[in-house]
């Protein structure tokens, strides 16, 4: 028998997602834009020319102009692991290694790890290549001192920019995270419970959600051969401030199937597990004034 567990344990797995994964919220936006039945897709950047002043009693409005410009985006990102594992093992482990317990790890260990990674550095990637566009990489060392003028300047741009300002995202390391709570001249609300215990906790920043994200998962550049390792040459990511309509992320494929005994030659009497995910992130072109990031110079 061949359990589906991508769909047995989808809504499992999205709560997983929901929780554990940084780059959850980057993956729900611009929904209308979907990957079906191709590789690659082209989405539109259209420029529009502005109004002119009209001539009362004129038969003919002013003719504007419309310049359109397509912008292919090809996925790339196609993982796959398979495991076989001994029934004996599952018995002399108390199920210890069961098909549940070892999709589970990899989902905590690997997979979720390796996607946000994926998209923060691919985002650094792209931020790169579309600075002409109004993306923004900073180096500016950060200190509690200038912390949240590095905030403000990043949230200026983008409103100069005419990015809208509710949905920002702030993902930071936990040292940065930690320089905003002992950051000079910020408002602190702070909560003690029954128990005495003092919360200082920092949610969000103008409006803006903090999400405290590992160090390493924010790394310009991974090695993918085995795993997700960083690159020799990588850089810290400090922090990211975007708006997820910059961003398409999508999962184009997911498989997680485990088969009995018997059911694969290759495996004789043994379970086999095979996981495979095929997804990509990327900027959108003519909304990258939409990302700011700061790190390692």
């Amino acid at each position: 028998m061949v359990l589906k567990y991508a769909e047995t344990f989808a809504p499992a797995l999205e709560q997983k997602y929901a929780k554990e994964l940084a780059s959850f919220e980057l993956f729900q936006s611009n929904k209308q834009v979907k990957f079906i039945d191709a590789q690659t897709i082209k989405l539109p950047s259209i420029t529009l020319s502005g109004y002119k002043d009209h001539t009362r009693g004129s038969l003919g409005f002013n003719q504007g102009t419309i310049t359109n410009e397509w912008e292919p985006k090809k996925l790339s990102h196609d993982r796959s692991i398979e495991f076989v594992i001994d029934p004996m093992d599952v018995d002399e482990t108390n199920k210890t290694v069961s098909i549940g317990n070892v999709q589970n790890t990899l989902e905590e260990e690997q997979t979720i790890p390796e996607k946000d990674s994926y998209v923060f550095s691919k985002l650094y990637d792209e931020a790169t290549t579309y600075a002409a566009n109004g993306a923004t990489i900073s180096t500016e060392a950060l200190t509690a001192e200038n912390i949240l003028e590095q905030f403000d300047s990043a949230m200026e741009k983008m409103d100069e920019a005419g990015v809208p300002g509710a949905g920002r995202l702030l993902y930071v390391t936990p040292k940065v995270n930690k320089l905003l709570k002992e950051a000079k001249d910020i408002q602190r609300v702070m909560g003690v419970t029954g128990e005495g215990s003092v919360k200082r906790s920092i949610y969000d920043l103008d409006d803006v959600k903090i999400k405290a994200v590992q160090s390493a998962r924010l790394k310009s550049k991974y090695n993918f051969t085995e795993g997700c390792v960083a690159a020799a040459d990588a850089k810290q990511i400090n922090f990211i401030l975007v708006h997820p309509t910059a961003v398409i992320a999508r999962d184009k494929y997911s498989y997680i199937n485990a088969f009995e005994p018997g059911e694969d030659s290759r495996t004789a009497d043994n379970y086999l597990l095979q996981s495979r995910f095929y997804m990509d992130a990327f900027l959108v072109k003519n909304r990258a004034n939409g990302i700011y990031i700061n790190a390692q110079a």
